[in-house]
């Protein structure tokens, strides 16, 4: 497949899937697949290529829970792609995310 095919596929797959679910204007803010492309990666990466949907999904979740969906999904993938991206370093584990007095 080619990027511009896999990139048409996923537009696909993200308009049929927001119709199913009743999210039709979910994702209207600019960037916001891009976000989520970026945060599994990091996950992908630096942690573990099966953490990566299950971080997505736990995401979504919480920002679900939150007055304002979209700046929250924001906010938390930033707090956790950064928590990926320092994982490998002992001081980041077990340190929440919304806990940044014990951030190093």
């Amino acid at each position: 497949m080619s990027g511009s095919s896999d990139a048409n596929a996923l537009t696909e797959w993200i308009t049929a899937v927001s119709q199913e679910l009743g999210l039709e204007n979910a994702l209207e803010q600019p960037g916001t697949v891009d976000m989520v492309l970026d945060l599994t990666s990091d996950v992908a990466h630096g942690v573990s290529r099966p953490g990566a949907p299950v971080t997505a999904f736990l995401i979504g979740v919480a920002a679900g829970r939150a007055d304002d969906p979209a700046v929250a999904a924001r906010d938390y993938a930033e707090k956790i792609g950064n928590l990926a991206k320092g994982w490998d370093s002992d001081s980041e584990r077990g340190v929440p995310a919304n806990d940044q007095s014990q951030r190093g």
